[in-house]
Parts: C-alpha cells; sequence; structure tokens
C-alpha cells in the first residue's frame, strides 16, 4: 500500500511550520539568554526594570549578579532546577498576568538568598551567630530560622524598589560602564 503524496507533504509541511513556530518561540522569548548568568536575562520581561536599575547602583554590582543571590550555589543540578522551576513560575506568572505588581520573593527564593548571604559574607556572619544573643536571633546551622539579613539590610541590593524616588527619571534599563 502507498501512502498518500498529500497526507505525506501535509506531515512534512505541519512538522516544518511547527519547527519553525518553536525556533521563533526561542528566538522572541530570548529563552537561551537563561540558561547564562547575564543579569540582564532577568529584564527580559520588563517587570524587573527597576530590580535591575537599583542593583547597578547597588554595593553588589561588580561583585555579585541575579543568579549569585538567587540561585543555590555550588551545585550545577540544584542551581538549573531551580532555574527550571523559577523560570516556569514566571513565564506562566507574565503570559497570564497573574502576579501581584508589587514583586515578593517567595519563601523557597528567600531560603536561597538567605543561604547565599550567610555564605559570600561567611567571615562576617560567623561573628554575627557568636554574638547573636546580643544582635541576632539566626544560627548559622538553620538558615530557615530567625532573622533574615534584608530585614535590616533593606536596601541591599535593591534599594527602595518600588519607591516613587527609587530611580528618579528612569525612563528604562541604561549601562552603568
Amino acid at each position: 500500500m502507498k501512502p498518500n503524496k498529500f497526507l505525506i507533504f501535509s506531515a512534512l509541511g505541519a512538522f516544518i511550520f511547527a519547527v519553525g513556530m518553536f525556533a521563533y518561540t526561542v528566538h522572541a522569548s530570548k529563552a537561551l539568554s537563561y540558561l547564562s548568568s547575564d543579569p540582564k536575562a532577568c529584564i527580559n520581561c520588563h517587570v524587573m526594570n527597576t530590580q535591575y536599575a537599583t542593583w547597578q547602583h547597588s554595593a553588589h554590582f561588580g561583585n555579585a549578579t541575579c543568579v549569585d543571590c538567587h540561585l543555590p550555589r555550588g551545585d550545577f543540578v540544584d542551581k538549573y532546577i531551580a532555574k527550571a522551576v523559577d523560570g516556569w513560575n514566571h513565564s506562566v506568572a507574565f503570559t497570564l498576568q497573574s502576579f501581584d505588581h508589587s514583586i515578593k520573593i517567595s519563601d523557597d527564593g528567600a531560603r536561597r538568598v538567605q543561604e547565599n548571604c550567610i555564605s559570600c559574607h561567611a567571615s562576617l556572619t560567623s561573628t554575627l551567630v557568636s554574638n547573636a544573643d546580643k544582635y541576632h536571633t539566626f544560627d548559622d546551622s538553620s538558615v530557615d530560622t530567625g532573622r533574615r539579613c534584608w530585614e535590616c539590610h533593606k536596601g541591599v541590593p535593591h534599594g527602595k524598589v518600588r519607591g516613587l524616588t527609587t530611580t528618579p527619571n528612569n525612563l528604562g534599563v541604561k549601562e552603568v560602564l
């Protein structure tokens, strides 16, 4: 039994169309940029412009990128699992416009940031832990309990992200050279 030529060409055309649509979607969404550690990938969706702009003027600029603070450090697999989960959640929320415009970090994201603060500032946090009875209430072995670093250090690294005076005259993201 010979296959119908129309059916073969239709299937081939549908396959080529699907591949083309996939390639266009990857290009239009800048999907490959999310595999990098470039902070500009975080501003592909314009919701994060203020966070990016305030980070550019923070003490962390040049020392830590979005990935350094917001994703697990060290384990390659954990990092890309977190990136995939966050990416999926963000793409659904931004596509469906189902996010709160006052963006707040998730519990899992807050845990990761707290672990990274303690990890990067280990010499400082060890001093704080030894003086915890005087000033801080977190213990180094369990970062899920006690105070978060940003409870006191609110302006690090994003400043007053959603204030009217955060980035005056900010008409978009500008490069700091």
